[in-house]
């Protein structure tokens, strides 16, 4: 399993090869969809590859909801595995636990990803139908959570040399997809057109993604791009 996973990447760096790695993990592991989060102080601060659209979506949700399973992964450093967000005993996640079934997703999975001992992470898998992930599958889940952390210190060591050298380089804007810079630009603007601590401009921008039902990220673009504008109250 480790060695077909590896091969998945081969040749690959940074976000391309975290992406390989997902799609290779829905292929292999029986899942739906995957994604691998970044975690930083606490929250939720960028997806760092995934397997599709959908998988960004619910890992976004982890971003603009403040909950979930890779936030949990990363907090109590230990795998979070859920078979079943309908089983009426299931009482974590009051927000992002209805938002998943919303999206036909029953199983989540979060396996931490640990780079040089930090928790920075997690392989997020998920899955439409109920149950465990058996034997094999757990094993491969924990096998590209491990590999998870090399595309990560690519990005960390040539794409931050990249584009501290040329500021016309790619990598900007792959540093930026990363660390949800959309969303950090917006809560500014919030700052100076709403007079509010930046705490409280973030919690206003994902409180409406939430009640909206869209992703921080297209509200934060929206307010960017001044089709959106968040009133005083």
């Amino acid at each position: 399993m480790h060695e077909r996973l590896l091969a998945a990447v081969d040749g690959r760096r940074g976000v391309e090869a975290a992406d390989r790695l997902c799609q290779a993990c829905v292929v292999l592991l029986d899942v739906d969809a995957a994604a691998i989060s970044l975690v930083f102080e606490g929250a939720n601060s960028g997806t760092l590859g995934a397997s599709g659209a959908p998988a960004r979506t619910y890992d976004e949700l982890q971003f603009t909801l403040g909950e979930g399973p890779c936030l949990e992964a990363v907090s109590r450093r230990i795998p979070i595995l859920v078979v079943d967000l309908a089983d009426a005993q299931e009482a974590r996640w009051p927000a992002y636990r209805p938002a998943m079934l919303a999206h036909q997703i029953r199983g989540v999975y979060a396996i931490p990803v640990v780079v040089a001992g930090e928790f920075v992470g997690a392989l997020d898998l998920f899955r439409a139908q109920p149950g465990p992930l058996l034997g094999d599958e757990l094993v491969g889940a924990v096998a590209a959570a491990e590999l998870a952390g090399i595309p990560l210190l690519d990005l960390l060591d040539a794409d931050l040399q990249a584009a501290a050298a040329d500021p016309n380089s790619d990598a900007w804007a792959e540093l930026n997809t990363l660390s949800r810079a959309e969303v950090s630009q917006a809560t500014g603007m919030l700052v100076a057109q709403l007079e509010i601590e930046p705490a409280e401009a973030l919690v206003r921008l994902r409180a409406h993604a939430y009640a909206a039902g869209r992703t921080a990220t297209d509200v934060a673009r929206d307010i960017l791009e001044r089709r959106l504008q968040l009133e005083v109250d």
